[in-house]
């Protein structure tokens, strides 16, 4: 990885150059194409703020993250571009996985046997009982983003109602909420 730094308002120490290095080597796994990321540490008044954009092939990344120290807002900033990272992974695989699945299937109507055929033997192949967990509607995303599953069903940990948020196939998010 081609890594650039600017300092702003501070001195550049090689120890700050390798413990952000050390960190982008987190990122590099995750993408296959030759990387650059341009690293821009400065300090504002009592702020650390850091901010990173990396670029690779047709993929530009960006974060900035501010916090009382240095190494923080480098851990913020880093954690937030590999979910970044990670993200727009699984939504290129999930798009070549969907592509090839149409192809697999076909035309992907049913005629009106194939129909009824589907109709007579309704037939239940996986059930998963799930614990409701207390959380809000944005950790419900991020936990979907991160286990890769297409829905959550949670407990809104404001309303303390039962709620189901999936993932369409145009990547936007529909929220279910229940009125018991």
């Amino acid at each position: 990885m081609q890594t650039s730094f600017t300092f702003r308002n501070m001195e550049a120490g090689e120890w700050l150059k390798d413990y952000v290095s050390k960190k982008l080597a987190r990122i590099e796994k995750y993408i296959d194409k030759p990387v650059s990321a341009h690293v821009i540490l400065s300090v504002e008044k009592f702020r650390n703020v850091a901010e990173i954009k990396l670029s690779a092939g047709n993929q530009a990344l960006q974060g900035k993250e501010e916090a009382k120290e240095m190494t923080l807002a480098i851990d913020n900033v880093i954690d937030k571009i590999e979910r970044q990272v990670k993200k727009y992974k699984e939504k290129t695989r999930n798009h070549k996985d969907a592509a090839s699945m149409g192809e697999a299937m076909g035309s992907g109507d049913l005629s009106a046997e194939e129909y009824d055929e589907y109709d007579e033997n309704p037939e239940v192949v996986e059930t998963r009982k799930v614990t409701l967990k207390p959380m809000s509607l944005e950790d419900a995303i991020l936990e979907m983003d991160e286990s890769r599953n297409r829905f959550v069903i949670y407990r809104d940990s404001s309303s303390e109602r039962v709620s189901v948020i999936y993932r369409r196939d145009d990547g936007k998010y529909v929220l279910i909420e229940t009125n018991s």
